[in-house]
């Protein structure tokens, strides 16, 4: 991975910081992250209060994992007062997501001046797949950003 000393971003996909509180209530993980391809592997582990009444996981859980797979790929391409916002959204559900890790991977499209297209998708370690999804991004420059990834979290 690439080491960026001093940005918390990286320090995240690094394992240094924890990540933000929805990464981390989504049991994220990076598994592996490459801007120059704009790809990146995550890892999840869903709680069973994740479950929906059919004991899958839920859709809007399975959404944020997705959206969790796919900005991190984005920011990774990213300077650090840059930031990716979304502006479209579509998940496909394809299957249910039975309790226990799950792999999302994510890959940049393309990449405009300021929109970038990426895609996602969520499988089972044995390789079914879960869900899919496309967003549109829109990449935001704040030349005061403080992220919060868990610099302060215990």
């Amino acid at each position: 991975m690439h080491k960026r000393n001093g940005d918390p971003f990286w320090d995240w996909m690094e394992g240094r910081l924890p990540g933000p509180p929805s990464a981390r209530h989504l049991g994220w993980k990076c598994l592996e992250v490459n801007p120059e391809q704009g790809t990146m592997t995550v890892e999840f582990q869903p709680k069973p209060e994740f479950l929906n009444p059919a004991r899958g996981v839920g859709g809007g859980y399975l959404a944020a994992m997705l959206d969790e797979t796919t900005s991190p790929a984005v920011k990774a391409t990213l300077e650090p007062q840059q930031f990716p916002s979304a502006v479209e959204f579509k998940v496909n559900f394809i299957r249910p997501a039975p309790l226990g890790k799950l792999i999302g991977r994510a890959r940049i499209v393309h990449r405009g001046g300021s929109i970038v297209f990426v895609e996602g998708e969520l499988r089972t370690p044995d390789d079914q797949l879960i869900a899919t999804s496309t967003q549109t991004i829109r990449i935001v420059t704040m030349e005061k950003i403080a992220l919060d990834l868990g610099q302060g979290a215990a």
